[in-house]
């Protein structure tokens, strides 16, 4: 088969493009389509590929202002000519299902989430714009609600990351998704028992993660806290941060790695689609303090990994710290890494291969995975 692999932007190496990773590895020949690439960000197994671009990235400051060009990304997905294609693998959190696959040709959708800032964290994101921005975004969004809702009957297959993302495309585009949660390249971390008395909170600094939270409990507690990231809330967060917390900034891989050996835990206070970096903590063998909602709920246990608080506020937070301090000694890092492998990247390319397989055999998609090693009971011991 010809395979087409669609994504919304490369242009960095978070969890979707390390997804299109596993999917250039499962699908050596296909061929890649997307709105605009900053190659030198990008990892060199997606590199080896021919790779498409639509017209947006034409337009200025593309491979820095390529949101502002979010009205325009529906027009130039129907660009793409897809037809000699006989299979099409659309990669969604912007818009990217939105392709027109050849008559005959299968399309199967990885959906890490439906478009945020038109569906769930829709007024979230319009409250953080300004007057001018806000009158103009409502009739954009109303717009791309509609064809986003249109587009799901374009996909043959959705594949969701996660329970709490297959619940949203059940509500947005009424269609159903079978669950493979995302890649995770577990090798790279060892666990370890050791820690320096910090806590951990790494990932993109923006305000659905939450870290002006965690900033708020330790600089109240005088826990020592250690964050990793960039984003709109770092310049606050190091104006906001206190004596015990050290604002690291973005970092290269190999300190984060360093840091998740180093922590005594992770602090992991947002709601997530999903959840990489928790599931790259407990591969450390570090436990996981978690807002109860969302993504966390599907891969930390209670008790066993981690624990949960489950309001947003510096007290709760400070209370489940509270709590783990005086459990830690429950916490086994070799029974958490055991747990964490479950979310290994050769699991999730056995299984999404699986899917596909499935399908083009004519097998429904549950019986291709009947065998999901995550789908069985947690035994920890």
């Amino acid at each position: 088969m010809r395979v087409a692999i669609v994504h919304y932007w490369l242009v960095t190496m978070r969890g979707g493009e390390k997804v299109v990773a596993e999917l250039c590895r499962l699908w050596p020949g296909a061929d890649l389509f997307t709105h605009v690439i900053v190659p030198e960000r990008i990892d060199p197994e997606i590199l080896k590929h021919r790779i498409t671009t639509s017209f947006v990235a034409r337009l200025p400051f593309a491979k820095t202002r390529y949101k502002t060009y979010l009205p325009l990304m529906p027009l130039a997905l129907e660009e793409f000519d897809l037809s000699g294609y006989d299979l099409v693998i659309s990669s969604e959190a912007g818009p990217a299902k939105g392709v027109v696959p050849a008559p005959g040709a299968l399309h199967v959708c990885y959906v890490h989430s439906p478009m945020r800032y038109v569906w769930n964290m829709y007024h979230a994101y319009r409250a953080q714009l300004g007057g001018a921005g806000r009158l103009l975004w409502s009739p954009v969004a109303h717009y791309l609600r509609g064809w986003d809702h249109q587009t799901a009957a374009r996909v043959d297959v959705f594949v969701a990351n996660s329970d709490n993302v297959a619940a949203r495309i059940r509500r947005y585009w009424g269609r159903d998704a079978t669950v493979i949660h995302p890649p995770v390249a577990v090798g790279d971390f060892a666990p370890t028992a050791a820690h320096d008395g910090t806590y951990l909170l790494a990932g993109q600094l923006v305000g659905y993660k939450r870290a002006d939270l965690a900033v708020e409990a330790f600089n109240r507690s005088g826990r020592r806290l250690v964050v990793i990231g960039d984003g709109e809330q770092l310049k606050d967060l190091r104006r906001t941060a206190g004596p015990t917390v050290e604002i690291l900034g973005p970092q290269p891989f190999p300190v984060l790695r360093d840091r998740l050996a180093r922590c005594r835990a992770l602090v992991f206070p947002g709601e997530e689609d999903f959840g990489i970096v928790p599931v790259e903590a407990m591969a450390s063998g570090k436990p996981v303090i978690a807002y109860g909602r969302g993504g966390a709920l599907e891969t930390v246990v209670e008790g066993r990994t981690g624990l949960f608080f489950h309001r947003q506020t510096p007290d709760d937070l400070n209370a489940a710290l509270d709590r783990f301090e005086a459990e830690a000694t429950a916490f086994d890092p070799a029974a958490i890494a055991r747990h964490a492998a479950r979310f290994d990247a050769s699991v999730f390319r056995e299984r999404f291969a699986a899917v596909v397989d499935g399908v083009v055999r004519g097998r429904s998609v549950p019986d291709a995975i009947r065998s999901d090693p995550t789908a069985e009971p947690i035994a920890l011991d």
